[in-house]
């Protein structure tokens, strides 16, 4: 069995902060028609890993824009890294690692290299394609991700149009950056925790065509937050605003653990984490997306002694199995709230514009 964690957020594996940097003008202008749009709309987020954490990644879309993801390859020498960044301004926003990898130096934070203060800082990145959102010269630099780093927390997250959700697009609604957390209950993985944070920017879907409801959300999951199905009138108005087209994709972010996972084993619970982008995106992984999951595990949890296994496995492979469907559930249920936590920005309307009705009690 599996429960939220306390804040329902990836600040629930301990160890992990989270920074936000955004730039979101009043007036914001969409770009249309190869003119290009005014005002700023883009932002960056940082995870910091206080003592560092095991990590791997797995890429799915067919265009990616990355940072270090070779050097995450289970067979590759790093094992861990200090922070990892999610960020809007394609691939000019990974000048934004930049600033986060200085963040760290000055605290001496990274792989040392012998001399006093000599650090190098391990901080794989992805981007999303915000660009035409805002300005298109207005992206994520060195400044932004170190401001991000800098505004690393462990008690509270927000969520939505921040970060690097803040021009973030969901099919044809406005996207963002949304989180979740698992608590497994029972089992060889008893009180491990499993969180994800996710970006939401894909081409595909995020919603049931039919029912108005998030795909990732079903009834159940729609009572406990108070929603219903939408009535037909908007579902009908929402099918009517089309497809998004082939631009402003990928969904990007980080699935996260107290497990003490091996490398080879973060990699896979990064692969799970992709079931849960697929249950939540329709399609997912297209060759216009850039989707990535990044997997870390602080390794603070304490195990039960497990069930024995043939000598032929891993003994670690009852609790990994266990991680990989809370990870996909945690994946999953990021992804909705990056949908339902965003704002209407530069025109692109966010769910509770379009969906009104599955926010009111069938009483209203």
């Amino acid at each position: 069995m599996t429960v939220a964690g306390p804040t329902d957020s990836i600040l629930d594996v301990p160890g992990l902060r989270v920074g936000h940097w955004q730039a979101l003008d009043a007036d914001v202008r969409l770009a249309h028609d190869g003119v290009p749009g005014h005002g700023s709309a883009t932002g960056c987020t940082v995870v910091l890993a206080e003592s560092s954490a095991v990590a791997s990644v797995d890429v799915r879309g067919g265009g990616p824009g990355t940072r270090e993801t070779d050097l995450l390859d289970p067979s590759h020498s790093v094992q861990r890294v200090d922070a990892v960044l999610l960020t809007g301004g394609s691939a000019y926003g990974l000048a934004a690692a930049d600033g986060v990898m200085r963040f760290l130096e000055e605290r001496g934070r990274g792989i040392p290299m012998g001399a006093p203060g000599a650090v190098v800082p391990i901080v794989p990145g992805a981007v999303i394609f915000d660009l035409p959102v805002g300005a298109w010269d207005v992206r994520p630099d060195a400044a932004a991700g170190y401001a991000a780093a800098a505004a690393a927390g462990d008690t509270s997250l927000a969520r939505g149009s921040v970060g690097a959700g803040t021009g973030a697009r969901a099919g044809v609604l406005k996207g963002g950056i949304g989180s979740a957390s698992v608590r497994i209950t029972d089992g060889p993985a008893a009180g491990v925790t499993v969180a994800a944070l996710m970006v939401a920017n894909p081409v595909g879907s995020v919603t049931d065509p039919e029912t108005g409801l998030p795909w990732g959300l079903g009834y159940a999951r729609a009572a406990e937050l108070g929603m219903s199905t939408p009535i037909a009138s908007e579902v009908a108005a929402a099918r009517a605003l089309g497809e998004k087209g082939t631009v402003l994709n990928t969904t990007i972010g980080v699935v996260a653990t107290d497990a003490p996972l091996s490398k080879v084993a973060c990699r896979r619970m990064a692969v799970a984490g992709h079931d849960g982008l697929a249950r939540a995106v329709r399609p997912a992984h297209s060759p216009l997306d850039g989707d990535t999951i990044f997997g870390l595990a602080t390794g603070t949890a304490h195990l039960p002694d497990g069930p024995g296994i043939p000598d032929a496995f891993d003994p670690g492979l009852p609790v990994l199995a266990a991680v990989g469907v809370a990870a996909a559930e945690a994946v999953e249920r990021a992804i909705v709230d990056a949908v339902l936590a965003a704002t209407g920005v530069a025109g692109i309307p966010s769910y509770r514009e379009v969906f009104p009705s599955a926010f009111r009690s069938p009483t209203t």
